[in-house]
């Protein structure tokens, strides 16, 4: 069962498939929303002059953060 590309990322991740679809759609649409205040930003630069680079730092800190809390075995720092 280790071989089953449905099982394999959530094995690693150590989530149900609810739980992985939930956070991965929150990246989501995180990521959607970051990139169109970039999009705006570009035509209007006085709008959203640090949503883009804010969304970034958060998504970075949230990835971080799950994949390091439990997983630190699975991902040795050597």
């Amino acid at each position: 069962m280790a071989n089953n590309p449905l099982t394999r990322h959530l094995d690693e991740v150590g989530e149900s498939y609810g739980a992985h679809m939930v956070q991965a759609g929150r990246f989501g649409f995180k990521m959607i929303g970051g990139g169109l205040a970039c999009l705006v930003h570009g035509v209007f630069p006085f709008l959203f002059s640090t949503t883009g680079s804010r969304t970034i730092r958060e998504l970075h800190s949230g990835m971080t953060k799950r994949v390091d809390a439990p997983n630190w075995e699975r991902h040795p720092i050597i």
